[in-house]
């Protein structure tokens, strides 16, 4: 097995059940690499019920059970820590940005990690929540950094984090999830927003999970208050599984170890040893 001892990734995301369904075999890869990877998660989902509105049994109680939901995710991605924040899920573009940054910026500061992932501006497919915690986690990772930045976690000293990726919804992830989920779309301030189409150019990253498709895919089936289709999609022929599950692309934001246009394989590309870094590629 590939080997990523003191190499540190977080994700920064805004539901139970981003992690899975978004880079869920990204997160199982490095965890079993050795990697510590550690998930912050914005919201409880506390609003997120796809299944009949009649059912719905309120803010509380599904906050509760999509934790305990995102909790058996975590364990089967092999996650090295889980925290979940206490904003409301539809309203984290409306959350005190101070009172956020100050939140982020003292995890950062405590887990100290080499690579931060997030969603990018477009959200996926425009959902505000996604929107608004990329924006705060790219925040909260410069002001880490920044000595000036005090907030609460000011006994820590500041952390410069080495490279920060977006995921990004290529062509490929697009169609596999048109076939896997229908028309995905979001109705905000009366406008319909669907996916937002990442050019291949414009991905720095491709990672190769296919020998987690399984695994992905296992977490997801985790979130069952969100999969009122989740017998269909059990159902799927494995290759449409390794279609969905079997490769995460992401944009860079910056680096201060790799640059160029030359596509990535590895996100601790330029942080390993030589021959981790051997063995990474061979894996």
């Amino acid at each position: 097995m590939t080997t990523a001892s003191n190499l540190r990734l977080m994700a920064i995301l805004a539901h139970p059940d981003d992690e899975s369904m978004a880079i869920g075999g990204t997160l199982a890869r490095y965890a079993a690499e050795g990697a510590d990877v550690t998930l912050i998660t914005a919201t409880r989902g506390q609003r997120g019920w796809p299944a009949n509105p009649a059912d719905y049994p309120g803010q509380d109680a599904l906050g509760r059970r999509r934790e305990g939901e995102l909790l058996s995710a975590a364990r089967v991605l092999g996650l090295s820590e889980v925290v979940t924040l206490d904003y409301i899920d539809g309203d984290l573009d409306q959350t005190d940005p101070e009172q956020i940054a100050c939140d982020l910026v003292a995890h950062i500061r405590r887990v100290r990690p080499d690579v931060v992932l997030t969603w990018g501006p477009d959200g996926g497919y425009g959902h505000p929540d996604h929107i608004a915690v990329g924006e705060f986690a790219t925040a909260a990772v410069i002001r880490a950094a920044d000595p000036r930045s005090g907030h609460r976690c000011a006994a820590r000293a500041p952390h410069t984090v080495s490279k920060l990726y977006q995921i990004a919804w290529t062509p490929r992830t697009t169609a596999a999830f048109a076939y896997a989920f229908g028309d995905l779309n979001i109705e905000v301030d009366g406008v319909i927003r669907r996916p937002v189409i990442t050019p291949d150019w414009l991905v720095r990253a491709r990672i190769d999970t296919r020998m987690f498709a399984r695994t992905a895919w296992q977490a997801i089936a985790c979130h069952r208050s969100q999969l009122p289709d989740f017998d269909r999609l059990a159902r799927l022929p494995d290759e449409q599984h390794r279609r969905l599950w079997g490769q995460n692309d992401f944009s860079r934001v910056f680096s201060t170890v790799s640059g160029g246009r030359a596509e990535e394989d590895d996100l601790f590309a330029g942080l390993r040893g030589e021959e981790e870094a051997e063995l990474a590629h061979a894996a």
